[in-house]
């Protein structure tokens, strides 16, 4: 019985955590829409039991975060129909800064579900992954040769995917991490400028960052398929880094493992010996 339940089992940190716990003999079962064990969908209720079957710990995310999308009608009644099929553990994959947002913040139903769920519990709230740069958003302007982004000089403590899956994993399968909130970061905060200059010597490029008017940034997003409101919130963000407040460190990485978040230059030098961004 596949009773480890992976929601996004195919994506950034879901194919992580997989790997991890399929490597220590768990019983594991991946659930989304396009790939997988099993078909799922939020959105479409009728997916939910099939992948819940005999399951006991769950990983949840919400991948849409439209300002249309009904937040309270996906993850929380999702919580309560695994709760009700048996789940007794749920690693949420939430967002650095949730916890201070006011609860128009898409992801609010979604931890106000899970603490309320009546079963054992764990809240991930990560800040940029470092993957950022060479598996989605960032890779293009990585590759071009220019990070056009409206950041200025602001510093961010971006984090390992890698470091995320290893305490979703050890969330999911031990119980001292019941009740738990971990703030991820990486080990220190740098710029996307130093960010840039260090994917460049490794990659063996020319990359530069350059820093772009936020109103400007929205309407390129939009241009590309964004939708407006998604646009918005992520000119936001990193607008926060650019007004400075988005460089604390924080301890989630050595609260939940023991040991130092892995440092950006650890995942820059892996990724291109890997190649990613040849």
């Amino acid at each position: 019985m596949k009773n480890i339940l992976i929601l996004g089992g195919t994506g950034k940190t879901g194919r992580r955590i997989v790997r991890r716990l399929l490597d220590a003999g768990r019983p594991v079962r991946t659930a989304s829409r396009t790939a997988g064990d099993i078909p799922f969908d939020l959105g479409d209720p009728t997916t939910w039991a099939p992948a819940l079957d005999g399951v006991t710990a769950a990983y949840v995310m919400e991948p849409d975060l439209r300002a249309s999308v009904d937040h309270h009608a996906r993850i929380p009644r999702f919580v309560a129909e695994a709760v009700a099929a048996g789940v007794r553990r749920l690693v949420l994959l939430s967002a650095y800064g949730v916890g201070e947002a006011d609860d128009s913040h898409p992801l609010k139903p979604a931890e106000q579900a899970v603490r309320g769920s009546g079963v054992d519990w764990t809240i991930l709230r990560p800040d940029w992954f470092a993957q950022n740069f060479s598996e989605s958003f960032w890779r293009a302007g990585v590759l071009a040769g220019a990070l056009s982004l409206p950041t200025g000089d602001g510093r961010t403590p971006f984090v390992d995917a890698e470091d995320i899956a290893e305490v979703a994993a050890s969330a999911l399968t031990e119980d001292r991490h019941s009740g738990q909130i971990y703030q991820l970061t990486g080990p220190r905060a740098i710029s996307f400028g130093a960010a840039a200059d260090l994917i460049g010597k490794a990659a063996g490029r020319t990359i530069r960052h350059v820093d772009v008017d936020p109103d400007v940034f929205v309407e390129r997003q939009v241009a590309n398929g964004v939708p407006a409101d998604v646009a918005r919130r992520l000119t936001g963000l990193l607008v926060e880094i650019r007004d400075g407040r988005g460089s604390a460190v924080s301890d989630g990485v050595e609260r939940a493992l023991g040991r130092p978040p892995r440092p950006f230059e650890d995942y820059v030098a892996e990724t291109a010996a890997a190649g990613h961004w040849n």
